[in-house]
């Protein structure tokens, strides 16, 4: 068998420059991952809260914030009208000082978010704008974050890539647009498998936000090959004879 040489080897995750953000709702899995240090932040959404059977979105809220006081984390408005994501989005601001606010970069008619993110941004407000999946998204939305405190911009490179689009070029090209603006950084979001964390650091990405999945994934960065093909086998063998299976 040949083995790979040990320039084409995964390095370990903790050699990359980009930061994990755990992505998710379920609050045992965030209390566990709020231990890790290796976490640099937290995200959700309301679809996680609704998988997860969050019924009360501020208490929700509350429980996570008593066990992350000291990691950015964002909590995402739900409202449609401009005016309304306004009002919910300094409602969230009011929850911690490490909360970030998330606004879709549209809303559901397809309308731009770009007028209320440079208000929310002169008013302090930091912000995750999220749902971005273009360069001119990208574009609009760090000039309107300008002049705002800290503030993420996610691009959904997973979604793009469900296209059967290679987001990579996409990404670094995005990387360049927000390298302009020191004060917000470049999130790669919704990713798929753990490759997507070497891409995100290649591509000069600030963060990658990550499942507990795809976080428990990492420990197999490097992984002798040979020795992964033979614990695979094992696996389909040990879970024949676990099922009883005869011929």
């Amino acid at each position: 068998m040949i083995a790979l040489a040990p320039s084409t080897l995964a390095p370990s995750a903790t050699a990359l420059r980009v930061k994990l953000f755990a992505d998710g709702a379920d609050l045992d899995s965030l209390v566990a991952l709020a231990r890790d240090s290796a976490i640099a932040g937290f995200t959700t959404n309301p679809t996680l809260m609704r998988k997860a059977g969050v019924a009360d979105y501020a208490a929700f809220a509350r429980e996570v914030l008593a066990v992350v006081p000291d990691r950015p984390i964002s909590f995402e408005v739900f409202a449609d009208e401009l005016v309304e994501m306004h009002r919910q989005a300094m409602l969230i601001a009011g929850w911690g000082s490490n909360v970030f606010v998330k606004i879709p970069v549209t809303n559901t008619r397809g309308q731009s978010t770009s007028p209320l993110l440079r208000v929310l941004s002169r008013e302090g407000v930091r912000l995750n704008v999220t749902a971005l999946m273009t360069l001119a998204q990208v574009s609009a939305v760090t000039d309107a974050l300008a002049s705002g405190p800290h503030c993420y911009v996610s691009v959904f490179a997973g979604r793009i890539a469900d296209t059967g689009r290679d987001p990579v070029p996409l990404m670094r090209e995005a990387a360049r647009i927000v390298e302009r603006r020191p004060r917000t950084e470049l999130i790669w979001a919704s990713p798929r498998e753990v490759l997507n964390v070497y891409q995100a650091d290649e591509a000069g990405c600030h963060v990658i936000t990550a499942t507990p999945d795809i976080l428990a994934k990492l420990a197999l960065a490097g992984k002798d090959l040979d020795e992964y093909s033979l614990d695979t086998v094992k696996m389909f063998h040990r879970d024949a004879e676990s099922a009883g299976y005869a011929l």
